[in-house]
């Protein structure tokens, strides 16, 4: 797996394997994991090898140093970086997330656009100290990277509002209280809590995990009607599937099914 490095050297994003399961850090904890340029590019790099690779079927995406990341490299933006991937949104995976299933393991604070690219992940495990905040309206700005679009169907509409417009942080409990948050873990653990919940979702069928995905994301923008008939296509190779007819010997047969992707 490789490693995106800034210009003078520092590996900027961390890449490893941990069985089936992708571990992206983002290792800037001198700037509070701040995005820029090679952050963006070194994440959007690392969810395509996740898509691409046989071996891999979930990630998780985190901060070094304690915090997950504190939003967009202000020094990197009056420089005339972006930490965003043309057609891509926020660091490759606002407006495209990885075709598998992604989770971010968040301590300390997740703020502006380090709280936009949580929204781009698919489940949340928080450590208990951990702080979520939307600050841009503070600034007269707008949470453009997917704050202010897709916080409202993430959360109550309500309590979305709330952390749009006043631009105040909510902690862990609250935000696993809304539903935000899927696990809080103790604080420092929240890379074990992921990884653990990672591993339950490499267990299963990576064609039926990313079938599943693609519809839970999409059904929003259906309406009813069509999301019957968008569904069937999305499954129907599914359940043709080799590991479909593997899933269901191994239940007969009271064993651990071997996955093909096929």
């Amino acid at each position: 797996m490789g490693n995106r490095e800034d210009g003078d050297g520092t590996r900027e994003v961390l890449v490893e394997r941990v069985g089936g399961v992708q571990v992206i850090t983002i290792n800037r904890p001198a700037a509070k994991n701040a995005l820029n340029l090679a952050v963006a590019r070194g994440i959007a790099d690392a969810v395509d090898e996740l898509d691409a690779s046989d071996e891999l079927r979930v990630g998780v995406l985190t901060g070094a140093g304690g915090v997950f990341s504190a939003g967009m490299d202000l020094k990197a933006f009056l420089r005339g970086e972006s930490p965003t991937i043309e057609g891509r949104g926020l660091a490759g995976i606002a407006v495209t997330p990885p075709r598998k299933p992604l989770i971010a393991a968040v301590e300390g604070w997740a703020l502006a656009g380090g709280f936009e690219l949580l929204l781009a992940c698919d489940l949340v495990v928080a450590g208990e100290t951990a702080r979520f905040g939307v600050p841009e309206v503070s600034r007269s700005l707008v949470a453009a990277a997917g704050g202010a679009l897709t916080l409202p169907r993430r959360v109550p509409f309500a309590f979305a509002m709330e952390m749009l417009l006043t631009g105040e942080p909510v902690t862990a409990r609250r935000a696993f209280d809304v539903g935000l948050v899927n696990r809080v873990a103790p604080a420092g653990e929240a890379l074990a809590g992921a990884l653990e919940l990672a591993a339950k979702i490499a267990a299963n069928g990576p064609l039926g995990v990313a079938a599943t995905k693609r519809i839970a994301r999409s059904a929003a923008d259906w309406t009813l009607a069509e999301g019957w008939e968008r569904q069937e296509r999305i499954i129907a190779p599914v359940f043709a599937s080799e590991d479909a007819k593997e899933g269901a010997a191994a239940f007969a047969e009271k064993r651990s099914p071997v996955w093909r992707g096929r």
